[in-house]
């Protein structure tokens, strides 16, 4: 049984880790963009009682999974039942360029050119990412890693998924 949770910035590597190793773990993978913005509707985001609620049912649903986000208060929220915690942050410059080879990704943008129109705020947003403290930071992501008992890895590079 895996239970492993991905978190980092923007571009970091999250969603191809996280693919890789449910791929490789034949396990159910939960890209936490998916229940924290309305559908649809990127940057309007769902209650987060509502939020909480469909992690918690994601976790309790399945006995091995790989959850992956930025969302420092809902990694907080579901570390306790990881088996691994997976930090990634290669720098400010890689995620700027992952983000710019980011493919469509149809259940975040209705097309791509949605999505292209929302890559320079995206970008914009990540440069902020080791001057701001707010849940999505840097500094909160250092603080859930570091405070955290179990099991827990740091890659400053994308690691191979094989």
């Amino acid at each position: 049984m895996v239970r492993i949770l991905i978190f980092g910035n923007s571009g970091s590597g999250k969603s191809t880790l996280a693919k890789a190793l449910a791929a490789r773990h034949g396990c159910a993978h939960l890209d936490m963009d998916t229940i924290v913005w309305e559908p649809g509707r990127i940057a309007e985001a769902r209650p987060m009682d509502a939020v909480r609620a469909d992690l918690d049912a994601f976790l309790a649903q399945h006995a091995s999974w790989v959850v992956e986000g930025c969302y420092g208060d809902l990694v907080e929220h579901a570390a306790h039942a990881c088996t691994e915690l997976i930090f990634l942050h290669p720098g400010c410059e890689a995620c700027l360029a992952n983000n710019r080879r980011r493919p469509w990704e149809p259940h975040k943008y209705a097309t791509p050119e949605q999505q292209d129109a929302m890559l320079e705020s995206l970008q914009t947003w990540v440069r902020g990412y080791y001057e701001r403290d707010d849940a999505w930071s840097y500094a909160a992501h250092r603080r859930l890693f570091d405070a955290h008992a179990g099991d827990k890895t740091e890659y400053t590079t994308l690691p191979s998924p094989d």
